[in-house]
């Protein structure tokens, strides 16, 4: 079979794949959905530093090459791969990454020579998991739709079209970076307030661990809390909630999407999230749409499955340029 390499780079881990779609007869587009043939994961080693962290890349991306020849018969066709931080993905750079200490990687060129001239996409990991979204996921019927994972931060894909929107400069869907509470809690980026300081699965996290005097309590612990009827936890769940849906109302406002897609750690609470969450969105509508909201469908493959997309696209484009 066809295939492609696939890599989904995060804060401490990897996760990669070989993705197969049965190709169409003229051996471009492919003709069916992507099928993940083998799964992987491995620690980015990111305490060995930033250069480790590049060489731990391209050496995964070497083996799963061989692993895909022998079972394959041929190398992998393309590659691509997916990393968080600030992405230049015409320049196929990766620009910055804080939590993995790197600064103007040359990722696809480098991914490219190790894996013998095969082309590389590279592509931003949230954009590539909404890629991954849209096309086969949650907003495959949404002409229009915004992709919003709630983990340790909150970011967001912009959908239009088939294609996730980059921006001018790299950086559309910060979505997380709007201040829903003015002079709130101080961010990373530098503002107080912001959206993921209050509805990120850490911040639910961290709320609920001072609540309860427990500092190993997690998001999910706080979900059970609230299904098991804790006020305490009620509480703490309400004020994220309505944070969240703060945010999304501004980003429905600007962009109109058919479908809202939420996924991220916090998303695994289901209707505890997805009930309040949907209801605290309408009633904050006054002249807009509303959209569907809805949990997202692919889980952690998302990204997977998204770079996977992004290596398919490559060859697409060579066969009818």
């Amino acid at each position: 079979m066809r295939h492609v390499i696939a890599l989904d780079v995060g804060g401490t881990g990897m996760k990669a794949a070989l993705v197969g779609v049965d190709a169409a007869p003229s051996g471009g587009t492919p003709a069916g959905p992507p099928v993940l043939l083998y799964e992987a994961r491995r620690p980015t080693g990111r305490e060995r530093g930033p250069d480790a962290v590049v060489e731990a890349i391209l050496g995964f991306a070497a083996e799963l090459r061989d692993l895909g020849t022998a079972r394959f018969g041929a190398p992998a066709a393309a590659a691509g791969v997916a990393v968080p931080g600030i992405v230049d993905e015409r320049s196929g750079t990766a620009v910055y990454a804080a939590n993995l200490g790197w600064q103007d990687v040359p990722m696809r060129a480098l991914l490219s020579e190790r894996l013998g001239g095969v082309p590389v996409a590279l592509g931003h990991d949230v954009r590539t998991g909404g890629l991954a979204e849209g096309r086969i996921g949650a907003g495959r019927d949404a002409d229009r739709f915004l992709f919003v994972p709630l983990g340790t931060g909150i970011a967001g894909a912009i959908g239009i079209g088939g294609r996730i929107e980059a921006g001018a400069h790299g950086s559309a869907g910060e979505i997380g970076h709007i201040v829903v509470r003015p002079g709130g809690r101080a961010c990373g980026c530098g503002q107080r307030g912001c959206l993921e300081t209050l509805a990120s699965a850490a911040a639910v996290g961290r709320d609920w661990a001072a609540v309860c005097k427990d500092p190993r309590a997690s998001a999910a612990d706080a979900a059970k809390a609230v299904e098991s009827g804790d006020e305490r936890a009620r509480t703490v769940w309400q004020n994220a909630v309505d944070a969240l849906a703060d945010g999304l109302v501004t980003g429905l406002t600007l962009l109109d999407p058919q479908t809202l897609i939420i996924g991220g750690g916090l998303a695994e609470a289901g209707d505890t999230l997805f009930t309040p969450l949907r209801e605290a969105v309408r009633r904050r509508v006054t002249f807009q749409r509303l959209p569907s909201i809805v949990p997202a469908a692919l889980g952690d493959a998302a990204g997977c499955l998204g770079a996977g997309l992004l290596a398919w696209d490559l060859l697409s484009t060579e066969v009818t340029a």
